[in-house]
């Protein structure tokens, strides 16, 4: 079995849109395109290499074809982003130039990514994909979160668990606070959620 893995840089609001660079998603008349830049420093960075290795990727159709007309030109930024399997579930496209793309049409297909045991059960990454991590917390596969959590409201915008994931218990496993105020969390899908009373 390989776990699904979502890395998501957040706002403390919850906003997901936009957080590389001015034009990466202006949707929704969304202005704050790259929020995240004033915030790197030399700890964030060290955790990011460590994320950033090479990983199979999974991702919704609109990252994809956002990451599609970058990484190819700039791979030595990530290293080995052309040579990971990039599957992307859309209904509309079949193929892509950019080598080791496979196209996904449903839900069951991740399902199936999910319960194979290629590459000796490597986990795969979401990155991005805002859609696609709702659709994959409200049907209970998000094994583990990787959420950067930075120091800002940003009011409006995509969020990350906007439409409804399921009740579910995470554990943190592992933090970071990084001198520019950002917190890099790392959570383990735990069991149902637990309820009590505080005293007791």
């Amino acid at each position: 079995m390989r776990k699904i893995v979502v890395l998501s840089m957040i706002s403390l609001d919850g906003v997901m849109q936009a957080p590389g660079g001015p034009g990466e998603d202006p949707s929704g008349g969304f202005e704050y395109g790259g929020w995240v830049a004033p915030y790197g420093d030399e700890v964030g960075g060290k955790v990011m290499e460590k994320l950033m290795k090479p990983a199979d990727l999974l991702l919704g159709r609109k990252t994809f074809e956002i990451w599609e007309g970058y990484w190819p030109q700039h791979a030595g930024n990530w290293a080995g982003i052309n040579d990971v399997t990039k599957y992307v579930l859309s209904t509309t496209r079949k193929n892509s130039d950019w080598k080791n793309t496979v196209f996904f049409t449903s839900l069951a297909d991740i399902e199936q990514l999910r319960n194979s045991d290629a590459k000796g059960g490597a986990d795969v990454q979401v990155w991005g994909s805002g859609e696609l991590i709702q659709l994959l917390l409200a049907n209970d596969l998000v094994d583990e979160l990787w959420l950067m959590i930075h120091p800002l409201t940003l009011g409006k915008g995509k969020k990350l668990f906007d439409n409804g994931p399921i009740p579910a218990a995470f554990t943190l496993v592992e933090n970071t606070v990084t001198p520019s105020g950002v917190i890099i969390c790392n959570y383990k899908r735990a069991g149902e959620v637990r309820t009590g009373t505080i005293g007791e």
